[in-house]
């Protein structure tokens, strides 16, 4: 909400005595040009720039629209909204969708409105965790949005297509903020080390701490900063002027793992993991996931690495191991660190010690290289669309036999083109359940080619 005397009074403190404030409160971007990362959103005439030009300025014959911020942690989708509040003059309200409903947004509304019919005054909204609105509570918004009673900045960490209602989306523009680089928090933390409002040099950052704590950021700019001031303040406590990686892995309690999340580190430990589960050795393949859990490793990338082997690897050697994997990543989305680190190792060691068959990954394959020799030719005229008019005419669907209208389910007719006919790309192994597929894959193509009587 506005500012009440209370919140007014918390923030002239601020300003009077900066350490009062968190480092990442103190460090927060004034103006676009402070802000690190996210080069998309901010050149001459993006949207977002356009919105905190057109606040300083006046809305002027075409006004700003409404946007949704969606991103990560982390990523500057608050400071963006503070940089915009800092330069409007408009009348800047902030709410959290954990804590407000539909009774503060139409307060919100009809100060709004007020504001604009009595003084003249825009109002811009900044709305964070918009996905944790119901559509009810979204649906208050769209009044306001349409008619610009308001300008909304809304904030979310959830994909928007699934999060926010369509009307809402329709007016609005989408901005994607994507995870900083170490390069953008290697700037943050320099210029937090040296500036005033930060630290103003009280302590130097060697090279391996600075390396450090970009691996326990992990892009996030807020946990960067925060590790940086408790380092910083066990330092100056010990009276030391250099923060050493020792005071570092004191502070964070987390030791140092040497490991370059977007060098030969990166791809390294990832193929080590995948090679340990491809050869069953859990106990490796548990040792490689701790170090990107460790090293601060996108929990996704991890995930998305282990649906890859429940199908290159394991196959239907084990049809479990697919779906295990896949309800795996949807956990560690749904719940993040530091738990999931148990939902990866669950699946990493029902993948490690799964019965293992390539013969999925060789069969498609093998279709593929086939395709891309041209060799695919026209879909047999009865497997083709029968449902309009003059389809008949054509011959499609023609001579068609159903499945279902024989005995055993298997009708003997041919479904590959005349260019691959005969061709047999699936050959499963005898281990684990893929030798269920073995038996069955042999009767099902003798049935298919009419070799032997029905069931």
């Amino acid at each position: 909400m506005e500012p009440d005397l209370f919140t007014a009074a918390a923030e002239d403190r601020q300003e009077k005595d900066p350490s009062s404030s968190p480092l990442a409160v103190r460090m927060r971007p004034r103006v676009l040009d402070e802000v690190v990362g996210q080069r998309h959103l901010l050149k001459p005439g993006s949207p977002m720039r356009r919105l905190v030009e057109q606040a300083a300025q006046g809305r002027g014959p075409a006004g700003p629209s409404s946007v949704l911020l969606w991103g990560p942690p982390g990523t500057g989708k608050t400071t963006l909204a503070y940089v915009v509040s800092k330069a409007t003059d408009a009348r800047f309200v902030e709410l959290s969708a954990i804590t407000a409903g539909v009774k503060e947004v139409r307060a919100v509304i009809d100060g709004a409105r007020r504001a604009s019919g009595g003084f003249g005054k825009e109002t811009v909204l900044f709305l964070d965790e918009i996905h944790r609105f119901s559509k009810a509570q979204q649906d208050s918004l769209l009044p306001a949005v349409e008619n610009r009673w308001i300008t909304l900045i809304a904030a979310t960490t959830e994909n928007p297509y699934f999060s926010v209602i369509s009307p809402l989306l329709s007016r609005s523009l989408l901005l994607t903020l994507e995870p900083l680089t170490d390069d953008d928090l290697r700037a943050l933390l320099r210029r937090a080390l040296t500036e005033e409002r930060g630290l103003g040099g009280a302590v130097t950052l060697p090279e391996d701490s600075e390396a450090h704590l970009l691996r326990i950021a992990g892009g996030d700019a807020r946990r960067a900063l925060t590790a940086l001031e408790a380092a910083a303040g066990a330092a100056i406590s010990k009276g030391e002027g250099e923060i050493g990686l020792a005071t570092v892995e004191e502070t964070v309690d987390r030791a140092a793992v040497k490991y370059d999340r977007d060098g030969d580190q990166h791809y390294d430990v990832a193929s080590a993991l995948i090679k340990s589960i491809r050869g069953s050795d859990v106990d490796a393949a548990l040792h490689y996931l701790a170090r990107m859990i460790e090293a601060g490793e996108d929990p996704r990338f991890i995930a998305r690495r282990l649906m890859i082997s429940a199908s290159e690897d394991i196959g239907l050697a084990d049809p479990t191991a697919l779906p295990t994997a896949v309800a795996a990543a949807q956990a560690v989305a749904m719940i993040g660190f530091p738990e999931a680190a148990l939902t990866l190792s669950h699946a990493t060691i029902a993948l490690a010690l799964a019965p293992k068959s390539n013969a999925a990954t060789l069969a498609v394959s093998a279709a593929l290289e086939d395709v891309k020799k041209g060799l695919a030719g026209p879909v047999p005229p009865h497997l083709r669309d029968g449902h309009y008019k003059g389809a008949a005419k054509l011959g499609h669907a023609q001579g068609y036999v159903y499945p279902h209208d024989v005995p055993g389910g298997i009708a003997a007719q041919q479904y590959l083109p005349d260019e691959v006919r005969g061709k047999e790309y699936y050959t499963p192994t005898r281990y684990g359940a893929e030798a269920r597929y073995a038996d069955v894959v042999e009767k099902v193509r003798t049935r298919l080619r009419g070799d032997a009587p029905p069931n």
